[in-house]
């Protein structure tokens, strides 16, 4: 069978799929033959066979294994397909695979991690002999043996182990590594693999610290005691000098394999600290300081060779060897000086340098030459802009830009410099500005190098920002000074250096106040001017990108008389690019509207005004940028504005508006349907929707002739959530702005005026064809035509239309939907609530009431409602609905409160999947109490929580109790002192007897899904408290005060929780 195998692994690297695919499936097919697994092993051990296709069986060994091995793999597929004697043999095989000093690392590496899946599943049952055998082996082994051993012993800690085994163990693999580590005769490789080892263990103690407190810290003390001695020792030794000779010639040589395995080895070192101190930053307090001097003395060390190698070369860094370990002089830098950066907000750290600060300034009485002056020095070193990224800059300023931004994930020693200042300015502001301008002097008056300039600049940038984030500002002396240099740099024949020069002027001119507000509109115009003159396309968009902090700094009376001037530059600009190039230019595009948008909201009347080309830049930036989301919300919140204010002007401004708008909506849905470019599309409907939101009453004339022909094709033929949910909207503002104009327009080609246009449109969106998703905005459309129409012009069509909305309401589940729907009957019950109850009396859907199906929805999902006039039209709805006391209301059930469990036995989620017992679909009222049902436990369902089943009017009061206590201010489910007191129980409690708790959100509770809702439209959901309602509030003190005095409430408070019962007395009391 090897032979076959060989032949059929061969065939799935084929580049042809034919073949490939004819491979894949034989050896799916070999998969019931006993011999497969061990005839993959075999292949893999095999010297003479070429390592791809030993790299490929043993890839395909662990797929096999996920899917055949046992049932505790989550790709198991249903049948054991290896017996137990062929397990032993296969875990001897792989075993020694791994382990043998012969095979190539890749090998290894693949056996490893096959060894660690099966481990996952059989140590130490049915595989008790694995870790003995490793930790018996390790100290014996070659170098080579020894690699494979550690492979398979960090796979076993980070996949194999679980808490038990671990402990069970841990003193022995972590004195076993130790000695590997510390044991100079090994490859440093090595002994940074068993570091990477020694790692991985804090992975463990991470997860079960919580449990094991005590434990866990005395196991990690007993272990730094010996770990940090040698940390500190490798920490502080130095690397071996690079060769100078040609890069090709020092390639795998001694010396070179040498450094790179002490990189990697300090590496390890740094990596496990910083993890130390994420989990246990009390242990590795104490010998902070220490850590602290060691990194500090390196990265000094460090700042030539990495100058050499990356800033005025481009060697190549961020490389990783075969086992994941990273060994580049660029990655060591990055690490350390991110644990420099922790280190300062160790408390004994910042108590040494304090110390240092006042001998340093007693001794020369100024602030010239102490320790962050030296800091500013390390960090200069190494912000500068590598050869290589350079080169891409240049190429592509939107790289440019992503990092200048910081929206890209690349973090690079650059980009660590600045965090470090920004650390050091948290701590210590005065110092560190003074410190950094010291330092600027210095590098401005020494540096012959334009990389060192622009990089202090950098960093000074990257502080400003955080100083802007935090409101503070710097002294108008100290901003004076930094001027000096912004000119110098504004001068200078780089491109990078006059980029900077503009972002720094930016920057500085929004944290010092009004003290640069002259010399900051000298530059503004001076960056107006640089968008279309300077030769550089850094400095341009660089130029665009700062015109936003100008914008800020600057009070209008000088900005806006430069809006004209700032509008031209950017579409001069934009002229130039190839427009093939903007969809992978997402920052690029993004950056131009943000700084469009700033000087549009200027003065919005900008966008009416003659000549201007604001508005149509706006939308063409969009049709081209339709499919970034960033960019088409920033379009979409600028028309918002653009819009509102318009519409606020009064007068003619909104129809000037519209004369620039409509032809342009109008025409992007042409040409995104010709083009079938549905981004396209469904921005120009969002575009339309915020038009008619804020339209003038009347519309102007012609508005809905030009849009409603659009609208209706893409209502009746598209199935796009994000094109059906605003193109719903526009019709439903234009019904609510002019609907004399919506029902006087007759479609050319129907001849059906616009009254019977928007009457199939809800009809398409009510029906099943139409998800929950797309038909959301409907029920708002329909309470619109109804309310505007009346049940005169409607006639027939009203309780058709009603009875839609009830059968769909039925079956909907995405909250918004239902929200919308509800409120068709909610706004009808504020004009005439006991014709809704006849209404849903006589309806049937699936064999059941209306009035049953529609209330019990509608109660359900009260407290997942949002908006404001949605929850007060709903609240003053249901207070109608009870007012009546119509006795088909009381004889209608509803789910009442959740009934918690009485038992002691403790509840898991899976054990309440399987006992759960389910309500009765539709419950009957009890003409005893009429009040409350005890619930008839009938069947078994998925839902692991029982109600108790109470009539309509009940229900009413207790969401309207809820609605109460939200309008005053509090939380909507629960007040926060008691989740803090209910949070404070369990971490003092004993909760080892909980099971099956997931970490991950359950997105079929309601309650989730109630909080994710409420969360998107800035409420906050459960977990945070609704903003005060004072109308909505008096309008429910006024009903429970009415309400109280009926003799028919006290049945009603009877059957209320005492919670309940407390918010009314409080009402009471007030």
């Amino acid at each position: 069978m090897e032979e076959q195998l060989v032949h059929l692994l061969a065939e799935t690297q084929s580049s042809a799929p034919g073949p490939r695919v004819h491979a894949e499936r034989q050896l799916e097919q070999l998969y019931s033959n006993e011999a497969f697994p061990i005839s993959l092993a075999s292949v893999a051990s095999h010297n003479s066979i070429p390592l791809n296709i030993r790299q490929s069986a043993l890839l395909l060994l662990k797929t096999f294994v996920l899917s055949a091995w046992s049932p505790s793999f989550e790709e198991f597929k249903g049948q054991v397909l290896v017996s137990d004697s062929n397990k032993e043999q296969l875990r001897r095989i792989l075993l020694d695979l791994a382990t043998n000093g012969d095979n190539d690392s890749k090998v290894k590496s693949a056996a490893s991690y096959v060894v660690s899946k099966i481990a996952s599943s059989d140590f130490p049952d049915q595989w008790p002999s694995l870790l003995p055998t490793l930790l018996q082996s390790i100290p014996t082994s070659t170098d080579a043996q020894l690699h494979g051993a550690l492979k398979v012993l960090g796979d076993l800690v980070e996949d194999g182990f679980n808490e038990e085994q671990f402990f069970t163990s841990a003193r022995d693999l972590v004195k076993v590594v130790y000695d590997v580590a510390i044991t100079e005769s090994r490859k440093t490789t090595i002994r940074a693999l068993a570091v990477s080892v020694f790692r991985s263990c804090f992975g463990i103690l991470e997860m079960v610290m919580e449990d094991h407190k005590a434990a866990v810290k005395a196991f990690v003390d007993e272990a730094l005691v010996a770990w940090l001695p040698f940390f500190v020792q490798i920490m502080e030794k130095q690397l071996p000098e690079p060769h100078k000779q040609a890069r090709e010639d020092i390639e795998g040589s001694p010396h070179q394999q040498e450094r790179r395995g002490l990189i990697a080895l300090k590496l390890q070192i740094v990596k496990t600290l910083m993890k130390i101190r994420s989990v246990f930053p009390t242990l590795l307090s104490p010998q902070s300081p220490v850590l602290f001097t060691a990194t500090w003395r390196e990265l000094s060390s460090l700042q030539g060779p990495f100058n050499e190698m990356y800033i005025d070369d481009d060697q190549q860094g961020r490389l990783v060897d075969v086992d994941g370990l990273p060994y580049t002089l660029d990655f060591l830098v990055l690490e350390e000086l991110d644990f420099m950066q922790s280190c300062l907000r160790a408390p004994p750290v910042r108590k040494e340098l304090e110390a240092q600060l006042q001998t340093q300034n007693g001794a020369d009485g100024a602030s010239s030459g102490n320790w962050v002056t030296e800091v500013m020095k390390l960090a200069v070193a190494y912000a500068q802009i590598p050869a290589e990224e350079e080169g891409l800059w240049d190429i592509d300023v939107n790289i440019f830009l992503s990092e200048e931004t910081s929206i890209t994930a690349n973090y690079t020693p650059r980009t660590a410099c600045g965090d470090l200042v920004i650390k050091l300015g948290e701590w210590l502001k005065s110092l560190t500005v003074e410190g950094l301008l010291t330092y600027t002097r210095t590098i401005f008056s020494t540096a012959p190098s334009w990389k060192a300039k622009e990089a202090v600049l950098y960093v000074l940038n990257q502080l400003l920002n955080d100083f802007q984030d935090v409101e503070h500002t710097i002294s108008p002396d100290i901003a004076q000074a930094f001027t000096e240099f912004i000119n110098h740099a504004l001068q200078q024949e780089n491109s990078f250096l006059r980029a900077r020069g503009y972002l720094v002027a930016g920057t500085l001119a929004r944290t010092s106040g009004d003290a640069l507000q002259e010399s900051t509109a000298s530059y503004m115009q001076q960056c107006i001017k640089a968008i279309t003159a300077d030769p550089s396309d850094v400095v341009k968009v660089s130029c665009i990108r700062v015109l936003q902090d100008y914008l800020h700094a600057l009070p209008p009376l000088i900005t806006q008389p430069m809006q004209l001037q700032i509008t031209s530059a950017i579409s001069n600009y934009f002229s130039e690019q190839d427009l093939s190039e903007l969809p992978d230019s997402d920052d690029l595009m993004v950056t131009i509207v943000e700084t469009l948008r700033d000087t549009i909201l200027l003065d919005t009347r900008i966008c009416i005004a003659p000549g201007s080309n604001a508005l149509a830049l706006l939308f063409t930036l969009a049709s081209h940028g339709a499919k970034n989301f960033q960019l088409t919300m920033l379009v979409n919140e600028t028309f918002q504005e653009i819009t509102s204010t318009t519409a606020a002007l009064g007068g003619d401004g909104y129809i000037q508006l519209c004369d620039k708008v409509l032809p342009s909506l109008t025409g992007a849905f042409d040409v995104g349907t010709l083009t079938e470019e549905n981004a396209l599309t469904n921005l120009a409907a969002e575009l339309l929707a915020v038009l008619a939101e804020h339209g003038s009453e009347p519309l102007p004339r012609g508005f809905v002739a030009a849009v409603m022909p659009k609208l209706k094709r893409l209502l009746l033929s598209s199935s796009e959530a994000e094109l059906l949910r605003p193109a719903t909207e526009a019709i439903k503002h234009m019904l609510v702005h002019n609907h004399g104009q919506v029902f006087g327009w007759t479609d050319g080609e129907t001849g059906k005026t616009g009254f019977e246009a928007c009457l199939v449109i809800i009809d398409r969106l009510l029906g099943p064809s139409v998800d929950d998703h797309a038909a959301a905005e409907v029920g708002g459309l329909a309470a619109e035509l109804v309310e505007k129409a009346g049940s005169d012009r409607l006639g027939p069509y009203l309780l058709q239309l009603l009875r839609g909305v009830a059968v769909r309401l039925s079956s909907a589940q995405h909250p918004p939907f239902i929200q919308s729907l509800i409120l068709v009957f909610g706004r009808l019950c504020l004009v005439s609530a006991r014709d809704v109850v006849d209404f849903l009396a006589q309806v049937q859907i699936e064999g059941g009431s209306g009035l049953q199906v529609v209330m019990s929805k509608w109660l359900e999902s009260s407290v997942t409602f949002a908006g404001y006039d949605e929850i007060r039209q709903n609240v003053i709805a249901l207070s109608k609905l009870y007012s009546l006391e119509d006795p088909r209301l009381a004889q209608t059930m509803v789910r009442g409160d959740l009934i918690v469990p009485t038992s002691d036995r403790i509840i898991t989620r899976s054990r309440a999947r399987k006992g759960a017992p389910r309500l009765p679909i539709n419950p009957q009222s009890s003409p005893q109490s009429g009040l409350l049902v005890t619930p008839k436990l009938t069947s078994f369902s998925t839902d692991p929580d029982q109600y108790t089943i109470i009539p309509v009017p009940l229900k009413i009061i207790k969401v309207l109790i809820e609605e109460l206590s939200s309008a005053s201010g509090q939380s909507r489910a629960f007040d926060l002192a008691a989740a803090a007191e209910l949070d404070d129980e369990e971490n003092g409690s004993d909760d080892g007897d909980w099971e099956d708790v997931p970490s991950v959100l359950d997105l079929s509770s309601a309650a989730t899904r109630q909080d994710l809702m409420a969360y998107g439209d800035g409420s906050g959901g459960n977990l945070a408290a609704r903003q005060r309602d004072d109308e909505t509030q008096a309008y429910l003190t006024e009903f429970f005060r009415d309400a109280a005095a009926k003799p028919s409430f006290a049945g009603v408070y009877g059957a209320l929780s005492e919670e309940e019962k407390g918010k009314l007395n409080l009402l009471g009391q007030g």
